[in-house]
């Protein structure tokens, strides 16, 4: 399966400027692209203006409707992050649109990041979400989720090859970012790739840094402090043998 990270700055809360900006990254691609990934919060970047939310049925979603087209017109799987309602709650989502323009799955944070006081705008997510695109089995994964190796467990038990992590991870904790996808690609014997934005916003720098490290934990791609899209190949049979050669997920034992 060949994906492209997409990297890139997006202009704080101006979703119609960020459209613009995605789809002049994406014209640039010449390759036929399986699946394109976005970083988090896509078209607003990481913001608590939950007035930026929208419901994610496409009479009512601008965004949703956005993505949708971009899949279709490319035939490719997208996986994007928006901000949700649903009735008087609110999410920082995760969406996944198949190459009909379809959404065929969503995953709401489940850590979210008290730090900065996310859990009071936004509602926890309560159970992990996995999507089939083209014959993978992806677990799905927001930004400061990777800190918690027991979503990413859940989904290696349940056979996922392809782990997707959504951020926006400022560089003064970047090498966090990229040991833990390393971490958790060695942990659950599968592919992982993470994709974050770079620019600025709210004081913070953003240095990117996506990366994609394979099964054994091999750094495959990995981009640092520009706009662009990362392309790479995946492998899934690389999966199915580096279980089979070294069967240590066999050996889990879970403690109560």
């Amino acid at each position: 399966m060949k994906v492209g990270l997409v990297q890139y700055n997006p202009d704080f809360e101006n979703k119609n400027s960020n459209q613009k900006k995605i789809i002049k990254l994406i014209e640039s691609v010449k390759a036929k692209i399986n699946l394109f990934v976005f970083p988090e919060m896509t078209l607003t970047g990481y913001t608590m203006k939950i007035e930026l939310s929208e419901e994610l049925n496409f009479n009512s979603s601008p965004s949703l409707n956005f993505f949708s087209q971009l899949a279709r017109e490319y035939s490719s799987f997208v996986i994007a992050g928006v901000i949700e309602k649903s009735f008087d709650t609110y999410f920082n989502t995760l969406i996944v649109i198949n190459p009909k323009g379809d959404l065929i799955r969503k995953y709401r944070k489940i850590h979210l990041f008290s730090y900065a006081n996310e859990d009071k705008f936004y509602s926890y997510g309560i159970s992990a979400s996995i999507s089939k695109i083209e014959n993978w089995q992806v677990g799905l994964s927001i930004c400061y989720d990777l800190r918690f190796p027991e979503l990413f467990r859940e989904y290696a038990l349940k056979g996922v090859e392809l782990i997707v992590n959504i951020a926006n991870w400022p560089d003064t904790r970047i090498e966090h970012y990229v040991h833990l996808l390393k971490a958790r690609a060695i942990e659950n014997q599968c592919y992982i790739l993470g994709v974050n934005r770079v620019g600025k916003a709210c004081n913070l720098n953003y240095n990117g840094m996506s990366s994609v490290f394979d099964p054994l934990g091999n750094e495959i791609a990995k981009v640092t402090d520009k706009e662009d899209i990362i392309i790479c190949e995946l492998d899934i049979e690389k999966v199915y043998k580096v279980r089979s050669d070294f069967p240590f997920l066999n050996d889990i034992k879970l403690i109560d």
